[in-house]
């Protein structure tokens, strides 16, 4: 079974960066030593992992990454934390609120 990996990376200039990857170790690699010089984190190396989620399908992980990269900074920082139960309170429908 190959699994899939959604990530969560800080970078240099604060910003988080949401990415997917079946091999998790080597792709923070890659973002460090700038594999990629179009890619977001080129210019905000290092990155550190602050997040990530295991999946055995793809498809799932492909639904949550391009999910993640939605929501808003603060509800980032609360699946980074942990705090699962914030996330709901964090939605752009009820932060308008």
């Amino acid at each position: 079974m190959k699994l899939s990996y959604v990530y969560i990376l800080k970078c240099s200039d604060n910003t988080y960066y949401t990415g997917i990857t079946s091999n998790l170790n080597q792709r923070i690699l890659e973002h460090n030593i700038g594999k990629h010089p179009e890619s977001y984190t080129y210019k905000r190396r290092p990155v550190k992992l602050e997040f990530y989620a295991e999946f055995t399908d793809i498809k799932i992980a492909i639904e949550k990454e391009k999910q993640i990269k939605k929501w808003s900074r603060k509800k980032k920082e609360a699946l980074i934390n942990g705090d699962y139960t914030e996330l709901p309170n964090l939605s752009k429908k009820n932060f308008n609120k």
